[in-house]
């Protein structure tokens, strides 16, 4: 077991918080902090102290606000009661002082928008719940919202886009901290992936749209059986029965992204499937995902996860093994 000099972390939480934002991360920097002794030492903060009650009910005990505790780390939870809390001018303020001495901050979710109500995303690259984007990017036009990203670093700012994604920049914390040895050996002990890069899109949004009561399920059920065809504005309107100029503003205040990026996505879900789990080439999969060309295909794996095809495969290799 290594030895390290001791890194003070605060999560912030507040009431209705998500409980698993709160408890991912404690659980990658305990696990963190036994493989390299002493690595962590975490403190739970919140506006009034005391035990702090979760979304769902179960309370986590939590220590005051201290204006004079300086963290290496601070990290923001998010959950139902982020509204109410990214305007309490007590937990804004904290967050200014926090940021301005910690080496850097963090938020699980939708966290970001306590982030943005500090001030502290002005001007920066960041993502939060695709469930929330179309609402942040309206209340924030100021920062440069990346809403299908599952987590973005710019400076020493990091922001998450959920549960999981919370986990996964974590994993990237604990990296920068003590190396991918380590990182790694931490998302083993909470049988997750390390291999997801920050740049992977938030593939859970495409799953979530199809919930019944969306006014677009329907059709994406519909895109997803037609991917090889010619899935333009023009048609995806005229299969909803509205103008390409209507439908395209709802559709993206509803999902969060354009109906483009939104094809993309299932696009690149599918094709993302058979690159990991079949041996067929590139160019067979880029034709039966609808991409065409593979150099387009290839281009779109760029923007979504960083790589290109052939690296993923050949990642997936050992899982498939």
């Amino acid at each position: 077991m290594n030895s390290a000099k001791l890194k003070p972390l605060g999560l912030l939480i507040f009431p209705d918080f998500q409980l698993l934002d709160a408890a991912g991360p404690i659980a990658a920097f305990e696990i963190a902090g036994r493989l390299v002794r002493g690595g962590y030492a975490l403190t739970i903060i919140s506006a009034a102290g005391g035990d702090i009650a979760s979304s769902s009910g179960v309370t986590m005990r939590s220590t005051f606000l201290d204006e004079n505790t300086i963290f290496d780390t601070l990290i923001v939870a998010g959950g139902g009661g982020v509204r109410q809390a990214a305007l309490d001018p007590v937990v804004t303020a904290f967050v200014r002082r926090a940021c301005a001495s910690a080496r850097r901050t963090a938020s699980v979710c939708s966290g970001t928008f306590i982030l943005a109500e500090a001030g502290l995303l002005n001007g920066k690259r960041a993502t939060t719940h695709w469930s929330r984007t179309a609402q942040f990017a309206k209340r924030y036009p100021k920062i440069r919202l990346a809403p299908d990203r599952i987590f973005t670093r710019d400076g020493d700012i990091w922001t998450s886009a959920g549960i999981t994604a919370g986990i996964d920049l974590c994993l990237a914390l604990i990296a920068e901290d003590f190396g991918e040895p380590i990182a790694r050996r931490t998302a083993q002990q909470l049988v997750v992936y390390r291999q997801r890069p920050g740049g992977q899109s938030q593939f859970s949004a495409l799953l979530d749209m199809e919930r019944p009561e969306g006014r677009f399920s329907s059709l994406l059920g519909w895109a997803r059986e037609r991917l090889t065809e010619n899935l333009s504005v023009e048609r995806l309107a005229g299969q909803a029965a509205m103008s390409p100029r209507n439908f395209t503003r709802k559709f993206q205040a509803e999902i969060g992204i354009t109906p483009a990026r939104a094809i993309e996505r299932l696009r690149i879900e599918v094709a993302r499937d058979w690159v990991e789990n079949t041996t067929d080439t590139v160019d067979v999969i880029a034709t039966r995902a609808g991409f065409g060309d593979p150099e387009r295909m290839r281009c779109a794996f760029l923007r979504a996860f960083g790589q290109p095809p052939q690296a993923l495969r050949r990642a997936a290799a050992p899982r498939n093994a």
